[in-house]
This record gives C-alpha cells, structure tokens and sequence, in this order.
C-alpha cells in the first residue's frame, strides 16, 4: 500500500487552510496544518512531510524565517504562500531556499498543480492511491467515506480522521499525548482518546472487545 503524500499548509489564515486543505485531499493529499511556526516546526519533526505551503506574513516569526531555519535541517520542498506581489519578497524567498512563490491571488486548483509540479521536479509525484484496503474496512480518502463489508459507516468528523490516520500508518504506534496535540490542541486527556476509539470500534470490529484494526499498546 503506497502512502500518500503529505503537504504541510503553514497559515494563520484559517479560511486558506480549509480552502487548501478541501482541494488538496480531493486531489489525493495528505494535509496537515499549521497556525504559527513553532506547531510547523513540531509537525515537521513528528510527521514525514513531501512538501510545504508556507505563508510569509505570520505572527511572531515570519515565513523567511522559518524557511532558512527548516534550510538548515532539511531539503524538503517549500513553496511560499503570500499575499504580496513583490518582486523583492519573492526574490528573498527563492533565494532562502525557497522553491516557488505563489501570490493568493492564484487559484486553488492552480496551487494544486504548482505543488504537484514540484513534487515531479523532486521526483516525489507519482499516482497516488485514494482508498486503503484492510479486507473487510475501506477507506476512500477522496470521498471520505468508509465502508465495513461493502457497507456504508457513518462517522464524525473526528472519527474518521483519527481512523485515516491510523490506517495511513499501520503498525505505527501514536502515544495519547501526541493525539491529543493533534486532533484536540493539546486540550483534554485519555479518556477522551478512549471514547473515540471505542466509538469506533463499535463501528468498524466484529468484535469491539476484541479488535483486529486498532489495538492498545500498553506501556508503548
């Protein structure tokens, strides 16, 4: 099973992540999320991560900055995502590493084909596979949809994207600390990852007491 490949939106825009995000997972994209740079530089640490859409006007430390400093560590590719159209911006950017500039003006679906475009220059683009197959349970990324012995399986949205990401990784184990960073903030405990789980269980296992998709790792 190929793992799809995943691009890290760095915005504190919320309406330009949801957008990317939308036409991004349509497209077959892996998307991760990040408001500021030091969640970016986390998600980058924890996550394998193809490519970077990385806005230059943030609070604190701007998108050069974070650039030169994710230059220092890393070759991953990083196309800037800014609302000014200058010559000079975009200058500064290529020349800190950068890899393209696009100004927000473009489209969505332009911003698509540019990050795919980069990714084929890395020799990273390939077909990507859309619905993971564990014999009874589907997962069709495009749709979000699953589907449990060809039936349809209603989830939250939560649900479902806790249940990709651990069918994206399979035999990865995700300690409670770094699922509560990701899908709730940070906010919350492990009861409230338990209940998701068993909720989802109840969903997808024959036997939720005795699960063959997710299963606790004790002491993991």
């Amino acid at each position: 099973m190929n793992q799809l490949q995943t691009v890290l939106v760095v915005d504190d825009d919320e309406t330009i992540v949801g957008l990317m995000r939308d036409y991004l997972e349509n497209d077959g994209f892996r998307v991760l999320a990040a408001c500021d740079t030091k969640r970016a530089l986390r998600l980058l640490r924890d996550e394998q991560v193809h490519c970077i859409l990385l806005d230059v006007m943030m609070p604190g430390q701007n998108g050069f900055e974070l650039c030169r400093q994710i230059r220092t560590k890393s070759d991953v590719p990083i196309m800037f995502l800014s609302a000014r159209d200058d010559d000079v911006d975009k200058i500064r950017g290529l020349g800190l590493g950068g890899d393209d500039y696009i100004v927000k003006t473009a489209s969505p679906a332009e911003v698509v084909a540019r990050v795919k475009a980069v990714l084929r220059r890395f020799g990273l683009h390939s077909p990507r596979q859309t619905v993971l197959n564990y014999g009874r349970l589907e997962l069709d990324i495009s749709a979000r949809t699953v589907r449990v012995d060809g039936q349809d399986v209603s989830l939250t949205p939560k649900e479902y994207d806790l249940l990709r990401l651990l069918a994206e990784h399979p035999r990865q184990v995700f300690p409670y600390e770094r699922l509560l960073e990701r899908f709730w903030g940070g906010v919350g405990d492990k009861h409230t990852i338990r209940v998701h789980i068993a909720r989802i269980r109840e969903k997808i296992e024959r036997d939720p007491n005795d699960p063959m998709y997710i299963v606790n790792v004790w002491g993991g």
